[in-house]
């Protein structure tokens, strides 16, 4: 008898052939013989509690090993609720791949059980989305996935798995060649790198951003190199706040004095303020390198005369490339005027660290987490959004960073650090959120139990959405401030020991660094609750 293999064997086959070593899933009927594909692969499946977490977590994943993150979810309402991720990862620049299940190809149209649109519902967000249609294809399909996650602007793709499709039985085929997942190059031509290096040379103020891609461990050390190289910083943006991101001090202020602005990858968008004056100054010029022909032709027919140079690339291609056609600029006074600002913070903030009476400041719950931020290369801080995100984006740093990034949504923190340990089995992974956001994915604590992730999310407890209630306050006056309330002292820590976690509550300033401590020592996945003072975010400015 000739042997045959499933649809699911094959593209398990495909997952191995790429690299994969996890997946981040919630099971479903549809889904099961992939499940059952898996067994013996040596991929192994963290099965989550919400079907948005698994994505939360492939994105992290992604982010820190700059491999493309795998979810894998049922088909209906189980890719419905994924599809709620997919805009962080897509505004974060994250190499994602969803796979969904879906009604079998035999049955479309018929009433199907969970039958749905999936392609065209997660098509706006994501770079490619497609149902696969043949058992024989189902390795290239992958490929093609991954590939395409990867390469040019990294971002999400979906690809919806019939389940008549794993089932099918054929013969054994060779999975794809590695070079089948690798992303495809976008390279900047020597004639525009040197003519960008030109024109860096010629500007008094010019300044360098980058996108949120090269928020990576990779990228990192590319902008570093490129910054070092230049004697300019390198600057990314990652934040919803764009030029009001704290964690750029007083950037925007140094910003609007520059004549020159280089977009290395940066899509010309609200966070630059579209370009436009005050944010940037009407009579600053632009270089604008994009892997994408729709956003370069955007930025050059919104810019006009202002662009000097245009150009599609990578980010990654272009950063490298401009390292090696750059040299050193020589306005250090201007490069220094931009360093000054970046790492600007009020002096008023240090009076807020050791353990003032009264209510906990969100900056003195700051001071007592940056010890715990010095304890290795490997050191992983995860900010969710909101006030207190804000707040900790601002005070604190590590080797490794990952915020909720410019889609600006709140929620995926704790899948986040959940993932973060995962990629990163022997480091610390210390998260900051606020009440609001530990809401959204608190029951992946279970999660991190099943799977022995420990980390230690910290929880700035103000009893409000804060976010909204600061904007009740500043748009239509304390007396209208309404329904942005939650239940004050809430013990979100008993929560997480009840799934089997750790749990501490602070009410006073000294008792916060201890407490911290006593998590991570319980080796256990842990919250920390902090009950803490509302205040609005950090809008920082020199003078």
């Amino acid at each position: 008898m000739t042997e045959t293999i499933r649809g699911a064997d094959i593209l398990v086959q495909a997952l191995k052939a790429a690299g994969v070593s996890r997946i981040f899933s919630l099971s479903g009927n549809h889904i099961m013989p992939l499940y059952d594909a898996l067994l013996g692969s040596g991929i192994g499946i963290v099965h989550t509690r919400h079907e948005a977490a698994a994505v939360h977590m492939a994105d992290a994943w992604a982010r820190l090993t700059g491999e493309c993150g795998i979810a894998l979810v049922t088909g209906g309402q189980g890719h419905t609720n994924a599809v709620a991720a997919l805009p962080t990862a897509l505004a974060g620049e994250v190499p994602v791949l969803l796979l969904s299940g879906h009604a079998p190809l035999g049955e479309l149209g018929l009433g199907a059980f969970q039958e749905l649109e999936q392609a065209r519902m997660a098509e706006p967000l994501v770079k490619q989305a497609g149902t696969a249609a043949s058992a024989a294809t189902l390795g290239a399909d992958i490929a093609r996935a991954i590939r395409t996650a990867r390469s040019g602007r990294p971002g999400p793709v979906h690809l919806s798995l019939p389940t008549d499709v794993l089932e099918a039985r054929l013969a054994p085929v060779a999975p794809p060649p590695p070079e089948a997942f690798a992303p495809q190059p976008l390279p900047l031509s020597p004639e525009s790198a040197a003519a960008i290096a030109a024109t860096i040379a010629r500007a008094e103020r010019p300044v360098i951003v980058a996108p949120p891609a090269l928020c990576t461990p990779e990228g990192r050390l590319a902008m570093a190199a490129l910054s070092d190289r230049a004697g300019l910083p390198v600057v990314p943006m990652e934040s919803p706040r764009g030029l009001g991101d704290p964690s750029l001090g007083a950037y925007a202020q140094a910003l609007a004095e520059a004549d020159l602005v280089v977009l290395l990858g940066k899509a010309l968008d609200f966070t630059l303020r579209f370009g436009r004056a005050p944010a940037i100054a009407a009579t600053a010029r632009f270089v604008v390198v994009d892997p994408e022909e729709a956003v370069l032709a955007r930025a050059v027919r919104g810019l006009g005369a202002r662009v000097a140079v245009a150009a599609m690339a990578g980010a990654a291609e272009a950063v490298a490339a401009l390292t090696s056609a750059m040299a050193r600029h020589g306005n250090a006074e201007w490069s220094a005027r931009l360093a000054g600002a970046i790492g600007f913070r009020p002096p008023g903030w240090a009076a807020l660290a050791g353990a003032p009476e009264g209510p906990i400041h969100p900056a003195t719950l700051c001071h007592a987490l940056l010890p715990f931020l010095e304890a290795g290369p490997d050191t992983v801080l995860v900010c969710d959004g909101g006030e207190i995100g804000q707040w900790g984006q601002a005070m604190l740093s590590a080797p490794a960073r990952i915020i909720n990034g410019v889609a600006g949504s709140i929620g995926a923190a704790i899948p986040f650090a959940l993932a973060a340990r995962a990629a990163r089995p022997e480091a610390r992974i210390l998260c900051l959120l606020g009440d609001g956001t530990f809401g959204f994915h608190m029951a992946e604590f279970d999660t991190a139990v099943r799977n022995d992730l420990p980390f230690v999310a910290v929880v700035g407890n103000d009893a409000r959405w804060n976010a909204e209630h600061q904007i009740q306050l500043r748009e239509y006056g304390a007396n209208r401030t309404h329904a942005c309330e939650l239940a004050p002292g809430t013990r979100y820590d008993l929560v997480a020991a009840a799934l089997g976690g750790h749990g501490e509550f602070v009410t006073r300033a000294e008792e916060i660094a201890p407490a911290v401590e006593r998590a991570f020592a319980s080796g256990k996945p842990a919250c920390v609750n902090v009950v803490i003072e509302g205040q609005p975010a950090p809008a920082i400015r020199m003078g």
